[in-house]
């Protein structure tokens, strides 16, 4: 079997005593789509970042995260330029400050490809192709715009665009639909759908939204307080959550709620202090089966299905 096109192994990331990622372990194969799920302040753009090697400054990184078999983390960071782009690109939160103000989408997207020994006009091309590919009205003309003057679809089509002109072996998409209306969230759902069948890499959406997940994943990582606390198929985690926080979290889904109701569900309780985690389970103050025993000892990762474990010390094999 080949390697796959992304294998992190124990990564951990901290702010001084701020224990952002603690201990995540995730793989994606070519071809596959997985999210990364979760609610705000759970570590999910932490983790994105470390996947490409672009933590804030003063992080301090250990664990490993291969990239079609190479560890990005044990690299310098002459050595780690290269890797981005071909090896692993990413489309940001926020299309507006993933592109330079002062340059054209036409300038930045032919200078994405300057690993390529192409011709300039060459170049051009394939940037006028890949907009048009992932549906921008006349992208003749968006390329010689700046970034200011498109709208926040198209912002976000042309970043995906710059990400997949690299041909990634491990695409990152880090909350594709946040800054967008309903409507072009929609849209960007469905190019991303009809992008899955084209893109031979591995794909890896970052989340909070689980109507995205169930959208275009075939895996799932559900996080919490920097770790991941139960993995498994689109369908097990749907249909069959055995994590109490990975229950509350769909249980909270307005697509779950049948009928109307004066208030919508929510977990009580907030994300523990990560500069100090709890001993034991870090959900214990918010589960309802919570016991002694999971506010004293770490939780053991069990094993459920060849595909679905689950960080808990209620659930069964």
């Amino acid at each position: 079997m080949s390697a796959p096109a992304l294998n992190v192994t124990d990564l951990r990331v901290a702010y001084g005593p701020l224990q952002a990622v603690r201990g995540v372990s995730l793989t994606a194969a070519a071809g596959e789509v997985i999210g990364i799920v979760g609610e705000s302040g759970c570590g999910k753009s932490t983790l994105a970042a470390s996947l490409i090697a672009l933590t804030a400054p003063g992080a301090r990184l250990s664990g490993r995260v291969e990239i079609a078999g190479r560890d990005i983390l044990s690299l310098p960071e002459a050595a780690r330029r290269p890797l981005r782009g071909p090896g692993v690109a990413m489309v940001f939160q926020d299309p507006m400050t993933a592109f330079n103000p002062v340059l054209t989408i036409g300038q930045q997207l032919c200078d994405f490809q300057h690993h390529l020994t192409l011709p300039r006009a060459e170049r051009q091309a394939r940037a006028v192709a890949m907009l048009a590919r992932v549906g921008l009205p006349d992208p003749g003309l968006a390329m010689a715009r700046y970034v200011h003057e498109l709208s926040g679809g198209m912002r976000q089509r042309a970043a995906i665009a710059a990400a997949l002109l690299m041909r990634p072996h491990v695409l990152i998409a880090d909350e594709p639909t946040t800054a967008l209306d309903v409507t072009m969230e929609a849209q960007i759902i469905h190019l991303l759908r009809a992008l899955k069948d084209d893109h031979q890499g591995a794909i890896v959406i970052v989340t909070h939204h689980l109507g995205v997940v169930g959208e275009l994943c075939d895996r799932v990582y559900v996080m919490y307080a920097g770790e991941v606390v139960e993995e498994g198929t689109v369908d097990e985690i749907y249909h069959n959550p055995r994590h109490p926080y990975t229950a509350a979290l769909i249980a909270c889904d307005p697509a779950h709620i049948a009928g109307q109701v004066a208030r919508l569900p929510t977990i009580p309780g907030r994300v523990p202090d990560l500069t100090r985690p709890p001993a034991g389970c870090a959900f214990a103050p918010r589960c309802g089966q919570a016991t002694d025993l999971c506010r004293t000892t770490p939780p053991p990762r069990v094993r459920l299905s060849a595909t679905q474990t689950a960080l808990c010390h209620a659930v069964q094999p």
